[in-house]
């Protein structure tokens, strides 16, 4: 069995190599062209991330003049498909990543040479009450160059307790089946598991809408998202005039909440594939805060629209 396990892991190795110098390869390639782009969906390209994100990332440091970025994400997994892992081995720079994984630190260095690099692998269930205290710990409470953000959860109550400006560029997962106009976010609820939360798996994290919002509030500016509209990108305001993109028209998201997935469950567990308005109808009666009242009030999510 074990010389079996490991002739898996070499050949997931072997694969693993391939993509990354095709990868390298493509990103080198695309540089010229950086110029010219206009939307972050020509420039979205997966080599480890789990959508377009490796791409989109490259053109983002790139455009800013930033060569070895120190980076934080939060919500890896394992770290084998993540937005920082090719960023990671390409430049050798030095990161933070943090999951509630008790064995992320002994996963990751089984497969990835983390010596070649500075490399931080916390694991912690991060909470509004602790995401300042783990950034200081840890020497990443200030000139961050990238930031990322996908727990799957309370992910706007963690944003709301960083600092102005806090990196230069920020990636967070929002919640498209909340759809281009409401301004939500769950309510705030330690070890928020989105499964325990409602067996749907679609009651989890905050609008688009709300992120724009809070970002705005923190000295950033939207600038688009995968071709996926899972992930929002984020650049702090003073080096958006470095970057080629037509920036979004943030009173009008619905080009950027075009999620088609169809990942919502059954109560046993077995996927449901709902789809358009009905993945909103499945969490109709779950509490959600309207933060354009600025009451931080709880309601259903059927009083604020039609379904």
């Amino acid at each position: 069995m074990k010389h079996l396990t490991n002739k898996i892991l070499k050949k997931l190795t072997n694969h693993d190599q391939q993509l990354f110098a095709i990868g390298c390869a493509y990103i080198n390639l695309m540089r010229a062209r950086y110029p010219e782009i206009k939307a972050l969906t020509e420039v979205d390209y997966k080599v480890f991330s789990q959508w377009g994100e490796d791409g989109i990332i490259d053109y983002l440091l790139t455009s800013i003049g930033i060569t070895k970025p120190k980076f934080v994400e939060i919500g890896t997994e394992d770290y084998t498909e993540s937005n920082t892992r090719f960023l990671f081995q390409r430049t050798q720079c030095q990161g933070l990543i943090v999951d509630c994984d008790e064995h992320l630190d002994a996963k990751v260095k089984s497969w990835l040479s983390t010596w070649k690099g500075d490399l931080t692998a916390l694991t912690s269930f991060v909470s509004k009450s602790n995401i300042i205290s783990i950034l200081q710990k840890t020497g990443f409470d200030d000139n961050v160059d990238l930031f990322s953000l996908d727990i799957d959860g309370v992910d706007y109550w963690i944003i709301k307790e960083l600092p102005e400006k806090f990196a230069k560029v920020a990636i967070v997962e929002f919640n498209s089946v909340f759809g281009p106009d409401l301004e939500v976010t769950v309510p705030y609820k330690d070890n928020f598991f989105r499964t325990d939360q409602h067996y749907s798996n679609l009651y989890w994290g905050a609008s688009l809408a709300a992120f724009v919002k809070i970002f705005q509030e923190k000295g950033f500016t939207f600038v688009g998202t995968n071709i996926n509209c899972s992930n929002a990108f984020f650049v702090e305001s003073s080096l958006v005039s470095s970057l080629s993109l037509e920036l979004p028209d943030t009173s009008e998201l619905s080009p950027y909440t075009n999620n088609f997935m169809r990942e919502s469950r059954n109560q046993d567990g077995s996927l449901s594939y709902l789809a358009g308005k009905d993945r909103l109808k499945a969490i109709e009666h779950c509490n959600v805060i309207d933060l354009s009242s600025g009451t931080y009030e709880e309601a259903p999510l059927s009083k604020l629209c039609r379904l």
